[in-house]
């Protein structure tokens, strides 16, 4: 029996295990470029890990922006639940070389290849942790505070 998973359940699984890596994450952050990263990790130390989530082949198949991502961050996951997607990832055109691969449930997620770390430079990373740190405040103050719709997006 083949389990089908929602991107949101392969996100909590891949949360948590960055949580257990030490990461502090955000869902749907956008970046310096105008898009928008699924999951945003960040490190004790600044390091910044963004992860793909894909749970369909003609999502991953139909993708064509998310090398636009490489520049924003140290590592670069590919995030995909137990099946044949794994196999899909592993092909050159997602760059190996340059991506680590997740399998992930609703409750944790594997290290099926792990990610080569490529140091940001330092403007792009104050940059970068600016943007996850009012992006991160900016949600918890529209939590406090849901009636004020002085809010929107950053």
């Amino acid at each position: 029996m083949t389990l089908l998973l929602a991107a949101t359940d392969v996100l909590r699984g891949v949360a948590r295990h960055f949580w257990y890596r030490g990461f502090a994450c955000l869902c749907e952050v956008p970046l310096g470029n105008g898009r928008r990263a699924d999951l945003v990790g960040i490190g004790a130390r600044g390091e910044v890990a963004l992860v793909e989530v894909k749970v369909s082949a003609a999502d991953l198949r139909g993708d064509r922006k998310w090398t636009d991502y490489l520049d924003y961050c140290d590592e670069y996951w590919w995030a995909v639940p137990e099946g044949p997607l794994a196999g899909i990832v592993a092909d050159a055109a997602y760059l190996p070389d340059r991506s680590g691969l997740l399998i992930a449930d609703g409750y944790e997620a594997a290290v099926i290849r792990p990610a080569p770390v490529v140091p940001l430079n330092a403007a792009r990373r104050r940059a970068e942790l600016l943007r996850f740190a009012r992006c991160a405040a900016h949600r918890a103050m529209r939590g406090a505070d849901a009636g004020f719709d002085g809010y929107g997006e950053l």
